[in-house]
């Protein structure tokens, strides 16, 4: 188990990508980590295939030292999550802190909301392409890479290949 010890937050609001967070969540835990479900309002939420998620906390209510990575997942919920001060703020202060970031499809809003773009790689659905590319990234069009703390997969299909980078890079050398 190469993450056992670690603490990853993974964020959840409506209309998540069910694969796209549930994939990690349960890769994280096999791992061995310790995975907080970070939410932007109290109850369950359901993903827009119907699958249900339950926040463990809200994001507003814990702070960056809590996590040695966050996680967040595609679908509609990065539209919701990137209007929240809280996600933001974890995002931002954790990613001046070095801690790995995982980004998957529409995540990079989050990404871009945070200012954690500019001058860096990444990647997503094709259908933030142009987001990332005026937020001051570059698009690779790739299934999942780490540049620097910041981890990032494409689409559903890329699930593996994203949990492979994050497990990696939460891992260490």
């Amino acid at each position: 188990m190469r993450l056992q010890g670690k603490r990853v937050g993974v964020f959840v609001a409506p209309e998540f990508e069910d694969l796209e967070f549930w994939g990690p969540v349960l890769r994280l835990r096999e791992e061995g980590a310790q995975v907080t479900v970070l939410g932007i309002a109290e109850g369950p939420v359901r993903g827009k295939h119907g699958l249900a998620a339950q926040p463990d906390k809200l994001a507003r209510e814990v702070s960056p030292d809590d996590f040695d990575a966050l996680v967040t997942p595609g679908g509609w919920a990065p539209d919701k999550l990137r209007r929240d001060a809280g996600v933001l703020h974890l995002v931002r202060t954790c990613h001046e802190q070095g801690k790995i970031l995982g980004f998957i499809c529409h995540a990079g809003w989050v990404a871009i909301s945070a200012g954690i773009v500019r001058g860096k790689s990444a990647t997503g659905s094709k259908g933030i392409k142009d987001d990332i590319e005026n937020a001051g990234g570059t698009w690779r069009d790739e299934a999942a890479f780490r540049e620097g703390n910041l981890v990032w997969g494409r689409v559903v299909e890329d699930i593996p290949a994203f949990c492979r980078e994050l497990v990696n890079a939460i891992a260490g050398p």
